[in-house]
């Protein structure tokens, strides 16, 4: 059985009309309506069949739900060196932000030293979900036992008028504020973001469960 038939099998159109609400940057066409627990199921048999080479290499992907379970495919490879090789290869051809948000590939999170250049070079990238992407990493990966504050100045320097660029900069710092408050509160005070994103931050941060109510009382002074 064909992949597109698998999904066939499990989407629902209602669930599509949903979906096509939240990327409206990519066609409706190209969504099948198949959600994400299912995708998970299906994305760990293509791991384990045989066709599953030839799945990640049969690029550009034509439906969203392909290029969904392309990532969770990613994701379950262990070996570092062939997932980032992978990743790499896929993330010209991500185009929405579903698509570069739902996976964090296990492999990385025992190989951070080989794995910060690479995050380095996706945030330089002009492409916005490859962009968006690395500053992800930076944020699951980078904010917790092995966090420096450079690393706050890396996603600082971004720059990018995208709203979904703009928008995963101002998630970093959010998180960022729950996790190192210390380290990351002069980026507010001294208004070293975007504007807009400096508000976005300061919102989401305030909205988190994570931060303190004295540390929101605080940032709402920010605004």
């Amino acid at each position: 059985m064909t992949l597109y038939r698998r999904l066939a099998e499990v989407k629902d159109d209602a669930y599509r009309e949903f979906q096509a609400k939240l990327v409206p940057n990519i066609p409706k066409e190209t969504i099948l309506g198949v959600r994400t627990p299912e995708m998970r199921k299906i994305a760990k048999e293509v791991f384990e069949s045989a066709e599953r080479d030839a799945f990640l290499n049969d690029l550009p992907h034509k439906y969203y739900e392909e290029n969904l379970i392309h990532f969770f495919v990613l994701a379950m490879i262990r070996d570092f060196d062939e997932c980032v090789r992978r990743v790499e290869a896929f993330l010209p051809y991500v185009d929405c932000w579903p698509a570069s948000d739902q996976a964090t590939p296990k492999s990385f999170r025992k190989n951070h030293e080989k794995l910060l250049p690479y995050i380095e070079k996706w945030i330089a990238s002009d492409h916005v979900y490859t962009a968006r992407f690395g500053l992800r990493m930076l944020m699951n990966e980078f904010l917790d036992a092995d966090f420096k504050e450079e690393y706050l100045a890396l996603a600082a320097s971004k720059q990018g008028e995208d709203y979904y660029l703009k928008m995963m900069i101002a998630w970093f710092f959010a998180t960022a504020l729950a996790k190192r408050y210390d380290e990351t509160v002069p980026y507010l005070e001294q208004h070293r973001l975007d504007e807009w994103v400096h508000k976005k931050a300061i919102q989401k941060a305030i909205e988190s469960f994570r931060v303190s109510d004295a540390h929101k009382e605080y940032l709402k002074r920010l605004r």
